[in-house]
């Protein structure tokens, strides 16, 4: 699956296969699969904090450091995977943006990647 995002004002090209968990893990050593349950879970519960929420559901609901690192990190590897002249270093194609909201473009990693894991095989009982 591949996606044109707007990270920053910049069009970036976001790839997802069944590639993606291989070059997640061979760069960071970490496990996607991991990775994304915990940071959707994250997202989910700053997503459904209510209105009237106090200063402790706040700050119990913000996403952490390893989040923002997860997050930096998937959307660097789905970006490599859709375009090879991204920088082979994640902080160096992170540089080449402004200011962007985690919170626009989260929901569109999420979704890709949720696309990117379906199947369009079919159960043959019935």
């Amino acid at each position: 699956m591949e996606k044109i995002l707007n990270i920053g004002g910049k069009e970036v090209k976001m790839r997802a296969s069944a590639l993606i968990p291989r070059l997640y893990r061979f760069k960071f050593g970490r496990d996607l699969m991991r990775d994304m349950a915990s940071l959707e879970k994250a997202y989910r519960k700053i997503q459904n904090l209510p209105e009237d929420a106090t200063e402790e559901q706040k700050q119990e609901a913000q996403f952490s450091v390893l989040d923002l690192t997860i997050f930096e990190n998937v959307a660097y590897i789905m970006a490599k995977h859709g375009d090879p002249e991204v920088p082979s270093n994640p902080d160096e194609w992170l540089d080449s943006f402004e200011m962007f909201s985690i919170y626009e473009v989260l929901p569109e990693i999420i979704t890709l990647w949720g696309l990117s894991e379906g199947t369009t095989s079919h159960s043959k009982k019935k």
